[in-house]
């Protein structure tokens, strides 16, 4: 990604104290297992190691630790039964999850052989589970389990641990970039608008303003032809161009890509939501032209790059490529009522991880509703599962997911420059558009190929938001 972020997640362990001196084998044994397990998780997250807590002193140390570091996820491995003082003050003053990994050693007890150290060192974890959760659910913390065994290995508790680093990277690249918003929402769509302080405040994502007259002036300083033409092959690859692609043809929008690289870089973008309703005549009818296949350069990269000036749809793609690689505009296009199929799509900006082939750049006339015309981009989206996710927002500014899954099938799809998916889903897509609308989206939402429903329950667990589950 253009602006590297890594989630950090809090980790400790924790066990009762009085039985340390009664079984000093103990001691030795929880080391070992609190050891082995820190190395199972992921290497794409920082680890905040809290240590191995049998006291509240020792807890509270942990919380300090988390604090300071402002970790974006809590896990807990449970390695016996404890007390919820082992766990209550290293996560009372944090506001994010905490995943309870209740993780026995062996398979099974050997039932004629085991002593009461063995049974508490290797069979136990499941005896605190319950109550902490009661304890949490009292401080208003928000929670999750994880139940497996260690013996043999255990590819589902990997696979949950995974998911979780996974949403927390949403959290921490929320927080460590910034969201460009160049002009303003297209006009009169006003279940684009957004007051900037309301997502700082609650999605912990901070508003850079730009005018377009910068943008217009962003390529006047780049004269490294090599990286220019660097560039330009970059997206000749990436690519294929109606009526042939050459380096000299690409060669101002290649300077312009290298131009917005070096300034999300500076600016620490990781979300960028533009439109642009002026006259476009002169540079700004040049830029304008090639707006469409330079921010997909971006996308591609990891900048989620969203038209018309909508914030939620670009934090909507931008989620989805953190949490899956892909991230693509879309919106409700068309109904195939014969083969009850909805045609999904935009024209736009888009992703070329999403595309099953090398997508394809258009000249036309016209950008429809907008101001000049120039280049569009069209992707061919991977047939199989896929995955639709908006943001939205109610009456008091607080943010809603709405999530959907399909599957995409083969078929005809419109050829103009648009890219469109025909999917189709459980409920039939007639029910499918309805309960979509009466969830109350906005006009833009994101895509991902894949299944991705489970992951997105967890960033929204992470971000403290509701789900609206449509279709399955």
């Amino acid at each position: 990604m253009l602006v590297e972020t890594k989630a950090r997640v809090g980790v400790f362990s924790i066990a009762l104290g009085a039985y340390l001196p009664q079984f000093p084998s103990l001691v030795p044994e929880f080391k070992a297992q609190y050891a082995a397990f820190l190395k199972t998780l992921p290497d794409t997250v920082e680890v905040i190691d809290g240590g191995m807590v049998t006291t509240k002193e020792q807890s509270q140390s942990a919380g300090d630790l988390f604090r300071a570091a402002d970790v974006d996820l809590v896990i807990m491995q449970l390695l016996t039964y404890a007390t919820s003082y082992n766990m209550l003050p290293a996560v009372k003053d944090l506001d994010v999850p905490v995943v309870l990994v209740n993780l026995q050693k062996l398979k099974a007890l050997d039932y004629d052989h085991t002593d009461i150290a063995t049974w508490l060192g290797e069979g136990y974890a499941c005896g605190a589970v319950g109550e902490m959760v009661a304890d949490l659910e009292r401080f208003g913390k928000r929670h999750a389990t994880i139940t497996g065994v260690v013996e043999g290995g255990d590819d589902e508790v990997r696979k949950e641990i995974e998911d979780w680093c996974r949403a927390a990277q949403v959290r921490r690249r929320f927080r460590d970039t910034n969201i460009a918003q160049i002009g303003r929402p297209y006009p009169g769509m006003m279940d684009l608008y957004i007051d900037e302080s309301n997502l700082y405040r609650r999605m912990g994502l901070y508003t850079k303003q730009f005018d377009w007259e910068k943008m217009w002036a962003i390529a006047d300083g780049i004269t490294d032809e090599d990286a220019i033409r660097s560039k330009a092959q970059d997206i000749l690859d990436t690519f294929d161009i109606e009526g042939g692609g050459t380096i000299e043809k690409v060669w101002d929008m290649a300077r312009y890509v290298v131009a917005f690289e070096a300034w999300v870089k500076e600016e620490k973008l990781g979300l960028i939501a533009s439109h642009y309703d002026g006259y476009a005549t002169g540079k700004a009818g040049v830029l304008d032209s090639m707006l469409i296949p330079a921010f997909s350069m971006l996308i591609k990269q990891g900048t989620a790059c969203a038209v018309e000036g909508d914030m939620k749809v670009a934090m909507a793609m931008s989620i989805l490529k953190t949490i899956s690689g892909m991230g693509q505009l879309a919106e409700m296009y068309s109904i195939d009522f014969n083969d009850d199929i909805a045609i999904i799509g935009h024209s736009g900006s888009g992703d070329a991880d999403i595309s099953s082939r090398k997508p394809t750049m258009k000249i036309v006339k016209v950008f429809h509703g907008k101001t000049g015309g120039g280049y569009l981009t069209q992707f061919y989206p991977h047939l199989g599962p896929v995955t639709y996710l908006a943001i939205t927002q109610d009456g008091e500014g607080h943010f809603k997911f709405v999530v959907a899954e399909g599957i995409n099938e083969d078929g005809k799809i419109l050829s103009f420059g648009d890219t469109n998916m025909r999917t189709r889903f459980t409920c039939g897509a007639r029910e499918f558009v309805t309960r979509w609308s009466e969830c109350g989206p906005t006009h833009h939402f994101a895509a991902a190929s894949g299944r991705h429903i489970d992951t997105i329950l967890k960033v929204a667990k992470i971000l403290n938001v509701p789900v609206e589950i449509v279709t399955r």
